[in-house]
């Protein structure tokens, strides 16, 4: 069985090890949504991972679901991002970009007063952080379908984008009660009637949005830089299916078609039952690497690994406070703790200061 530290083939790209960095929003890209320098230190601390995967990357200039995360929607973010990728390739780094659209789980005040959009016109219930201070969420607008061609060129555009910019490839969202993931869940995609029933009702329907993008990505960059994240039990921002397992078989069977370079399942939590039933189905209909990610330990991950219900792991709090992540795996040194209340915010504190093992060794030493 392999191990955390063996390498891996992951589509078009060589992994060193096992051990991958998760997308995680950290909102430093402030209001100009322009990757930064203080961006590209935070990543090529942590370039040691087999595969960075960067934060969720807005693919239009009015989907912003909070102030300060980055966009890859025109040349400046381009710009911006090119410097950060860079920075990782001079460590030995691999990166990915994660394209995203929030959907309705953004603001019209984020947005120049632009109307949220959606499968169907049901509000989250819940409060959304504004530049005016926590406000309801706002009732969507349902797109048509012949609106939704502009909604796969805008992932289309952004996986360009991310080559440009030195991205070894692009992870679709489809998770969390994002854009991608409102389309295809139930409690959420009530379309029917002229005008709104190719993308709604069955299972091959509600994935129809997803998949169109996902070919898009793969026109750009080829079916093996091109990644999909599903998170089929999270209830994130309001959303439900009805029918995890038959959803998780049709989506995995379809991406298995198309020989995409990986699978990536964000678990509640991998120990229930109903999590390893999800990564089941997914290893039956997925023929790819399969990643898992959610609350792992160095115990858990290689356990998983060893039972061959995933082929990677990906580690998100671990990272946030251990740059040196794969180098304290290996060593089996202590790990430092993240503190919750510096994840979000404009600087340095609790982005860029975690101390390395080798600092807190030679710290000790002095």
């Amino acid at each position: 069985m392999p191990s955390l530290f063996d390498p891996l083939a992951l589509g078009a790209l060589t992994l060193p090890n096992r051990i991958l960095m998760a997308p995680l929003t950290r909102i430093r890209a402030g209001r100009s949504h322009i990757a930064n320098a203080l961006m590209a230190e935070h990543y090529a601390q942590r370039a040691s991972a087999g595969l960075l995967i960067a934060e969720a990357t807005m693919v239009a200039a009015d989907g912003c679901a909070f102030t300060g995360e980055p966009g890859i929607y025109d040349e400046a973010c381009v710009a911006g991002w090119r410097g950060v990728t860079q920075a990782v390739r001079a460590r030995g780094g691999r990166m990915q970009l994660q394209i995203w659209h929030p959907g309705r789980s953004a603001h019209s005040s984020l947005n120049g007063g632009v109307q949220p959009i959606s499968s169907g016109e049901r509000a989250i219930q819940g409060l959304i952080n504004t530049p005016d201070g926590k406000q309801p969420y706002e009732t969507p607008r349902r797109l048509r379908d012949d609106e939704l061609p502009g909604i796969v060129d805008l992932f289309r555009q952004a996986t360009r984008r991310a080559l440009q910019a030195g991205f070894d490839g692009v992870q679709l969202h489809g998770a969390h009660g994002y854009l991608l993931d409102q389309f295809l869940r139930d409690s959420v995609n009530d379309r029917s009637g002229p005008g709104y029933e190719r993308y709604g009702g069955s299972i091959e329907n509600r994935a129809r949005l997803l998949l169109e993008c996902v070919d898009a990505a793969v026109g750009e960059a080829g079916a093996d830089r091109v990644g999909v994240r599903r998170a089929p039990l999270a209830g994130s921002n309001d959303l439900r299916d009805s029918d995890p397992e038959a959803l998780v078989a049709h989506v995995a069977q379809q991406l298995g078609q198309r020989r995409i370079a990986y699978l990536e399942l964000r678990h509640v939590d991998p120990a229930l039952d109903a999590e390893r039933r999800i990564a089941g189905v997914a290893r039956l209909h997925f023929s790819g690497p399969l990643l898992r990610n959610g609350g792992f330990t160095p115990a858990t991950a290689q356990a998983a690994l060893d039972d061959g219900s995933a082929d990677a792991i990906v580690f998100g709090r671990a990272f946030i406070a251990n740059p040196d992540l794969v180098e304290r795996l290996r060593a089996g040194a202590a790990l430092n703790e993240p503190n919750p209340q510096t994840y979000y915010g404009p600087d340095a504190k609790g982005y860029t200061d975690y101390p390395t093992l080798e600092a807190q060794n030679l710290s000790v030493a002095g």
